[in-house]
């Protein structure tokens, strides 16, 4: 006998209200969640997934949305309950993960009072029970030293562990179903795999149903059962995640596999490929195309970084007397030569991001040379400073925070070019809308502001930008980690297109393998401020030296559903910490080459 379904949607559709009219964003969703089950709603930024998870849980305001439909859990629809009893249902009968656990959490209050919190007003706990509970809850999420860290605030816990702490506090109240929206989606790829583990474990511990939302086609392969397929608001495919994957019958569910980048894909091609791009009209994918070597063998390096140290001074006590230091970059150690992708790869904390910015003096490096195009750059002064910078320029990782909401994207791309006093106003504007034509978008979209664009359009304007001032360096910081997966791909395929016709050379900073192999000459892997293994992308892929290395390349999410029963093995670890005592000498490095220009630190 089959047992009846923990959530029931039918004919869900949800609207807002936009300039007094009645917009549709999800029309007529019905599915089931089975008690046990996972069920995927997949689909990219604007399908309408996010909005299903907030409609289901009636987060959306009352004022400017409308639910129609009917969402049953365990017999009573939601829909038709009123305000106070919905309060009684969430966190209790169903729990939610959002993608950004700082923004979830409260930054003033403690992560224990804040699981406390849930337990007092759910379980009607005394507070002495309900600090055992959530320690014992914090252990289950496999959080080390958790009644030490009862007391800690969320900006002291790594981005992998603020995720663990919203799991715990989701479970706390043991709900029959777990809402999980975009969990995984800004994590490192080994912390991702941990999630996703903790996520399958104690879903078998606690038996709750699972509606895992998500663009990443490789985690909906190791996590579902049945997955939903989502285009524009409408549900297009539904059925078991393996005949999705093997057996998709709808153009955009096949368009939206062929997209995802696959680690081994590069096997038996020399040059950086183009990814294949999903039309988001016809739902079709063009095929990859191999991007021609534009690197000229035998040059001189147009970026040379010999022993490049930087630390952050740590000070403590009335007086602020330095008490240790932050070795955040340790003796790093490469060239970059013209027209060349360079990837620094590794997880958050590692130093990738340091050695950028140190690059171009946007932290003082302690140590170390830097010669830029010629520019020495650790001896120059402001001035001389600013007209190296011409020479570099960087691509950060959140375009909408690092444009300026109350300027025009116009003025934004063109102020570079009259700072360096490189021609007219009118030059200026002229050179805009060449580079808005360049970068895929229209001249005439130089009179919008950056909140009018989408994410995708916005990393767009922040390359435009950064090519204002004929740079032959772009340091791309994590440029493409949050983008969606046919926009990612994008992006990269205009990066690469640019490299080719510009001769750019590109310092790629990423944590993403699968595109690192895609778009690379070369790889660096970082681990605590060292480069632990160096060499020329195919050798670093097909022939992975160092455990590091072979660590962050297992723990890729492979898209294949016959996955679904592995287990990486949780690891309780934190990246290690970079912070050392004042009397801290750093060991001599050694290095083994491998094979031509494939060097790997020795243990």
């Amino acid at each position: 006998m089959t047992q009846a379904p923990v959530l029931s949607v039918k004919n869900l559709s949800t609207s807002f209200l936009v300039d007094g009219q009645w917009k549709s964003v999800v029309r007529n969703m019905s599915f089931d969640v089975a008690p046990g089950e996972t069920v995927a709603i997949v689909g990219e930024s604007g399908s309408g997934k996010s909005v299903t998870s907030l409609s289901l849980m009636r987060l959306l305001a009352p004022a400017s949305s409308r639910i129609e439909g009917e969402v049953m859990l365990n017999g009573r629809n939601l829909l038709a309950l009123s305000e106070q009893e919905m309060r009684a249902v969430r966190g209790n009968e169903v729990s939610m993960i959002f993608q950004e656990p700082m923004t979830s959490l409260n930054p003033i209050f403690t992560i224990g009072r804040q699981i406390s919190e849930v337990l007092v007003r759910h379980k009607a706990m005394s507070k002495t029970e309900a600090r055992a509970e959530t320690i014992r809850l914090l252990e289950k999420v496999r959080i080390p030293n958790a009644a030490g860290r009862f007391d800690e605030y969320p900006h002291q816990f790594s981005g992998g562990m603020r995720q663990r702490v919203m799991i715990a506090m989701a479970l706390a109240s043991r709900p029959k179903l777990l809402i999980a929206d975009e969990p995984t989606t800004a994590l490192d790829v080994t912390i991702q795999g941990q999630i996703l583990d903790l996520i399958k474990i104690l879903q078998e511990e606690e038996g709750m149903s699972v509606l895992f939302i998500t663009h990443d086609m490789g985690v909906v392969a190791e996590i579902a059962d049945r997955t939903i397929v989502m285009f524009r608001g409408d549900e297009v495919e539904t059925g078991p995640t393996e005949d999705i994957f093997h057996r998709g019958k709808h153009p955009y569910t096949r368009a939206l596999l062929s997209a995802v980048p696959k680690l081994g894909s590069m096997q038996g091609r020399q040059w950086p490929t183009r990814f294949p791009v999903l039309d988001a009209t016809t739902g079709e994918t063009a095929e990859p195309v191999e991007v021609a070597d534009t690197v000229a063998g035998g040059k001189t390096p147009v970026l040379q970084v010999k022993n490049l140290v930087t630390r952050f001074p740590i000070r403590s006590g009335l007086l602020s007397r330095q008490t240790g230091a932050v070795h955040a970059v340790e003796n790093v150690s490469f060239d970059l030569f013209q027209g060349e992708t360079l990837s620094l790869v590794g997880e958050s904390g590692c130093g990738k991001s340091t050695t950028g910015r140190s690059i171009m003096r946007l932290v003082e490096p302690t140590a170390g040379d830097v010669s830029l195009d010629g520019y020495d750059v650790m001896k120059l002064d402001t001035v001389a400073l600013r007209n190296m910078r011409k020479s570099v320029q960087m691509i950060f990782q959140d375009p909408f925070s690092s444009l300026n909401p109350r300027m025009t994207v116009g003025t934004a791309i063109s102020e570079p070019f009259i700072k360096h006093k490189l021609g007219t106003a009118r030059q200026a504007k002229e050179k805009t809308a060449d580079l808005l034509e360049k970068v895929g978008l229209s001249a005439d979209m130089a009179s919008r502001y950056p909140h009018e664009f989408s994410g995708g359009q916005r990393q767009r304007i922040a390359i435009a930008r950064a090519l204002a001032l004929d740079p032959k360096v772009i340091v791309a910081d994590e440029s493409v980690s949050a983008l969606d997966v046919s926009i990612k791909a994008q992006v990269c395929n205009l990066l690469l297109e640019l490299q080719q016709s510009l001769n750019l050379a590109f310092l790629f900073i990423s944590h993403d393998m699968a595109v690192v192999e895609r778009v690379s000459h070369r790889v660096a892997v970082m681990y605590l401020g060292e480069i632990v293994e160096i060499g020329p992308r195919a050798a670093v892929f097909d022939n992975p030296q160092h455990p590091y290395t072979k660590k962050l390349m297992s723990a890729v999410p492979v898209p294949d559903p016959a996955r679904r029963g592995i287990r990486r093995g949780i690891s309780n670890d934190e990246l290690k910490s970079p912070i050392r005592g004042m009397d801290y000498k750093p060991p001599v490095r050694e290095y083994r080459e491998v094979s031509e220009g494939h060097l790997v630190q020795v243990a």
